[in-house]
């Protein structure tokens, strides 16, 4: 492509990025009131301070070790299946096949619930009905069969069919009452974002 002077005067322009302060504090302020109160605790407690660190440190670690693998494992997802099978399969009108994937989706996942989060914008991508999606996060969080097991070993048996019992409504019931709660202009608003990521 071929640029006059003027065209890449503008293309420069465009490219420029100018420091806005008031935007940096919008963006980061958690993390910057974060920091300054670890560096008060550092002050005043100065074990509590380094503990504190190194929780930061080790979640940190955990991160970069679990989000790669599902970033590659998201991208496949991404290219192997096609839109419409994704429609089909969980969009709109695939009723109970829909909810079953996502719950099984959900149970089989490895990782924190953070990591669920950016497989649910590759299905916002792919037309996943809303309310899928949010079993999906839900059945991650709280029916993964690690957990399951570990809580089958140190709770019983009993205990642990008991509360996959429970969530299992639960998560369907918060599902269909955040899709009637949450307007439609707001979900097609969240679906818009996350096809711009």
């Amino acid at each position: 492509m071929v640029y006059g002077n003027k065209g890449l005067k503008k293309l420069n322009q465009d490219n420029k990025k100018t420091f806005n302060l008031k935007n940096f504090l919008k963006q980061y302020l958690f993390f910057l009131i974060t920091l300054v109160l670890l560096g008060i605790l550092f002050i005043f407690k100065f074990d509590a301070g380094l503990k504190a660190t190194n929780v930061v440190i080790y979640s940190f670690k955990e991160m970069l070790l679990v989000l790669p693998p599902i970033f590659i494992l998201i991208g496949l997802l991404d290219v192997w299946i096609p839109k419409e099978t994704m429609i089909r399969l969980m969009g709109e009108g695939s009723g109970f096949k829909g909810i079953l994937l996502a719950f099984l989706f959900g149970t089989v996942a490895a990782g924190p619930l953070y990591a669920a989060f950016p497989v649910a914008i590759v299905f916002m991508k792919k037309h996943v009905k809303f309310s899928n999606i949010i079993i999906l996060m839900g059945a991650w969080g709280a029916t993964k069969i690690p957990m399951l097991l570990f809580e089958m070993t140190a709770l019983g048996f009993k205990f642990a069919l008991l509360r996959l019992a429970i969530n299992i409504p639960v998560i369907i019931i918060i599902a269909y009452v955040m899709g009637i709660l949450i307007k439609k202009d707001e979900i097609e608003t969240i679906y818009e974002k996350a096809n711009k990521l």
